[in-house]
This record gives structure tokens, sequence and C-alpha cells, in this order.
């Protein structure tokens, strides 16, 4: 009889645990576009790379940055049928980090492309720019 209510406990346990795993894998940050940027433009449009369609269902989005600090000024994030979201004055990104992360709009947001303002700091020639969606 304990053998029976064991093994009952046993099955439950996993069941539970495989849906808690599957819905935390289901949330995870992804590369939706990046971007290698120069010392002598102001500012960039980051797109879907080639072949390419931006996730739907957005939650969040932030922007990492390698290869040099970057000063970033402004940010627009141009979302499909919502208006555009204009950051400013975010400041300095060290080489390796990231800004803020920033919610979406609504509830099933796409995100079309990102401007950025920036200058790349340290007399470095380029960094790189990675635009990322929370799903």
């Amino acid at each position: 009889m304990k053998a029976r209510y064991l093994g009952g406990g046993i099955g439950l346990v996993s069941v539970v645990l495989l849906a808690a795993l599957g819905s935390a894998s289901a949330d995870q940050w992804f590369v939706l576009g990046e971007k290698v940027i120069k010392t002598m433009d102001p500012s960039a449009e980051i797109k879907a790379e080639e072949g390419k369609m931006w996730k739907e269902d957005i939650k969040k989005t932030k922007i990492t940055v390698e290869g040099a600090d970057v000063e970033i000024t402004k940010v627009v994030l141009r979302w499909k049928a919502r208006k555009d979201d204009t950051i400013t004055k975010v400041g300095v990104v060290k080489s390796g980090g990231q800004t803020a992360e920033k919610d979406a709009p609504g509830r099933e947001a796409t995100l079309l492309s990102v401007g950025v303002q920036y200058k790349i700091l340290n007399n470095k020639p380029t960094a790189t720019l990675k635009v990322w969606g929370y799903d």
C-alpha cells in the first residue's frame, strides 16, 4: 500500500517539475539584432538580421555593448502599430554591460527597429550593439 502512494507521489512531483521547467525555459532573453557601430557615425539603426522577422510578443527589451564603452544619448524603440518609445540620456554603458530593461508598450508588442544616438569612448574605433528581447 505504501509503495503505491510513494509511486503516485513521485509521479506527481515529476509532473510538477516538468511543468515548472517548461514555463521557465519559455521566458528567456534572445538577440533580436546587432550592429557594429563606428566612431565616425553619430547614430545607428538596428534592424532584424537578414531573413529574420522580429519576434512578436516581446515583454521587455535591452541593449548590450561589446568592444568599447559607449555613451548612449538617445534610444528610439519603433513598435509595430504602437507609438515609438524615446529614451534620452541613457548614459555610459561599459563594454560587456547593458542598458536598463524597458517594458514593451503592450501585451503583444512587435519591435520593428531601434535607433541609437551614441559616442564611442576611449578612442576605440568600433563597438557592437545588440538588441535583446524577453519573451
